[in-house]
């Protein structure tokens, strides 16, 4: 058995892990890895951090709230282009904007019918996974 300490969002953690020889073959036959079972004890940790405190890595400012349904990125990328404008008229699957992700470019859809209230993106913005591209009411 070797001991590993392993830190993971800054709780440290003890793990034994048995080493297994090779299961190696004169016959040319492959064998297929089984599961291994790890103890884990957890550590409280005392120790701190040598590196300096630093301010947090910069967020986007929060979208202001607008009642209605929000159009959120089902992907992160970058927009290529608005399809639409605040205060106009959309219809379920509508297409309100290019996201270019992964070299591809997709088409964000209306999920409702309404008019758009507000847009919270410009073209060339990068967006994650669940920001809120437009709000339609």
């Amino acid at each position: 058995m070797r001991k590993f300490q392993i830190k993971v969002d800054g709780k440290v953690y003890e793990v034994e892990v048995e080493e297994v020889g090779g299961n190696e073959s004169s016959t040319g036959t492959i064998s297929v890895p089984q599961p291994v079972a790890a103890k884990v004890k957890e550590e409280p940790t005392n120790q701190k951090s040598s590196k300096p405190t630093s301010s947090p890595a910069p967020t986007k400012a929060p979208a202001t709230v607008v009642a209605g349904e929000e159009v959120v990125a089902p992907m992160p990328g970058k927009v290529l282009q608005l399809k639409a404008k605040e205060g106009d008229s959309v219809n379920e699957g509508d297409t309100l904007l290019i996201l270019e992700a992964m070299k591809m470019e997709n088409e964000i859809v209306a999920n409702t019918s309404g008019s758009i209230k507000k847009i919270n993106v410009a073209v060339n913005d990068m967006v994650d996974t669940g920001d809120v591209l437009m709000v339609i009411g």
